[in-house]
């Protein structure tokens, strides 16, 4: 994307400088100075454009410090919704200087195109979080503005330990683009999970189909109701595909396997309580042992 040479600014526009505009916006200047930015830009600026500190960023400030232009609003690239500058102007003065890196996918990725500007997640202007000049908090907090359904998933009974501050979103997903449509950091799911899991990477010797194919086949990712992240109890998960007749796994329980079987004098179904398949089929993952073809060792 194109820097601030590209920006629609009139040629009759000229630089005024930060005093200039401190006249007016004292308020946003004392915010301002506590940010990394403020430090970088008045400090030890790395360019001529830079040295400009708030005209870097909104461009020359000369025809919006005149009082009776009635569009000096338009002459100045806002960061804000409701100040109406394009969405494109407005990412392309951030991509002026914060370019490759992290963003060698932003072009194309799902934030992209959904149209959202740096400034939706981050605030340039004030420091609300520790680092990145996000518009929360935190990471997850800035996430979950629009994300509400995943901040809901982490409220649930089983769930990644995100509200607890344990990890964040960018732990598994790359906000600023990735090759993958969740834009997740590693090349697939299993890749990303793995990360965190190293002990269910493999090799192995008995491998367990699902499990090698997708993670989510058997886990929510951000929560559940359920034990262990699961998308169902066991062991009606399991029989989500082991439903073959004859033999135990295809036999589905009703009234007479219950936890608390009254028809066989209070005596529990072993196939049921505890861990239920997991009882006898330990290895769910797979297996690495000779005899661990059905995944009980």
């Amino acid at each position: 994307m194109a820097g601030p040479s590209a920006l629609a600014v009139p040629p009759e526009a000229k630089y005024v400088g930060e005093k200039t505009c401190i006249k007016c916006h004292d308020v946003e200047a004392k915010h301002f100075g506590h940010t990394e930015h403020a430090k970088i830009f008045r400090q030890n600026p790395k360019n001529a454009l830079e040295g400009r500190v708030c005209e870097a960023c909104h461009g020359p400030g000369s025809l919006h410090a005149e009082r009776g232009n009635e569009k000096n609003r338009d002459y100045l690239t806002g960061f804000t919704r409701e100040w109406g500058t394009p969405v494109a102007q407005q990412n392309a003065a951030c991509e002026s200087c914060h370019k490759g890196g992290q963003r060698l996918h932003w072009a194309g990725s799902m934030h992209d195109t959904n149209k959202l500007a740096c400034s939706d997640c981050h605030n340039a202007m004030a420091r609300f979080s520790a680092s990145g000049l996000l518009r929360s908090t935190s990471i997850s907090e800035t996430c979950q503005t629009c994300h509400t359904q995943q901040r809901a998933e982490f409220r649930k009974r089983s769930h990644m330990p995100v509200p607890e501050g344990k990890m964040s979103c960018v732990d598994c997903h790359a906000p600023h683009g990735s090759a993958t449509k969740p834009l997740l950091k590693a090349d697939s799911v299993n890749e990303t999970c793995y990360s965190c899991h190293a002990e269910k990477r493999g090799p192995l010797l008995w491998e367990h189909a699902p499990v090698r194919e997708n993670c989510l086949s058997c886990h929510n990712a951000h929560g559940s109701n359920h034990d262990k992240l699961l998308v169902a109890a066991r062991p009606y998960l399991c029989q989500q595909c082991h439903t073959s007749p004859g033999g135990h796994a295809g036999q589905f329980f009703g009234a007479d396997r219950t936890a608390q079987n009254a028809t066989q004098g209070g005596a529990q179904s072993p196939r049921i309580v505890g861990r239920t398949c997991q009882n006898c089929h330990s290895q769910v993952h797979g297996s690495n042992h000779p005899s661990g073809a059905r995944f009980q060792r």
